[in-house]
């Protein structure tokens, strides 16, 4: 009877080791799944300050039309928790053109930023992000 009381403890334990990783996993996997979520919006905040630059006539300090000169003259005074929030660091890929501006994140934690980024492309009419 002492063996068969023995084995069970030891299965026990066993079965809820297992249950105590595959519970870490799911939660760093929705840790991750929620940073992306975060800096999918954050994207979506800067592109929308980008199309009200395009959107802006010249006169009134915006694009005519035109993403081209938003990062000399929207990109450097919009605020520091745009630019570099406590999830990612974003900067403008590339130069924008007439027809689009495209952004990419840099998640801050070491274990993401290996992993993937966000680039985040915006048009006159929509606002895209891809998490790469």
């Amino acid at each position: 009877m002492g063996q068969q009381q023995l084995l069970l403890i030891v299965l026990g334990v066993i079965v809820v080791g297992i249950a105590v990783v595959v519970g870490i996993n799911l939660f760093n996997a929705n840790a991750e799944t929620s940073t992306q979520d975060s800096i999918v919006s954050q994207g979506t905040n800067i592109g929308a300050l980008a199309q009200q630059y395009y959107k802006k006539p010249v006169s009134m300090g915006g694009g005519g039309n035109s993403f081209t000169n938003f990062n000399t003259k929207v990109w450097p005074n919009l605020p520091a928790n745009l630019t570099s929030s406590t999830d990612a660091t974003w900067q403008i890929t590339g130069t924008p053109s007439n027809t689009n501006c495209v952004f990419t994140a840099t998640p801050k934690d070491a274990g993401y930023a290996a992993n993937w980024t966000v680039i985040t492309t915006v048009t006159k009419d929509s606002i895209t992000s891809v998490v790469q």
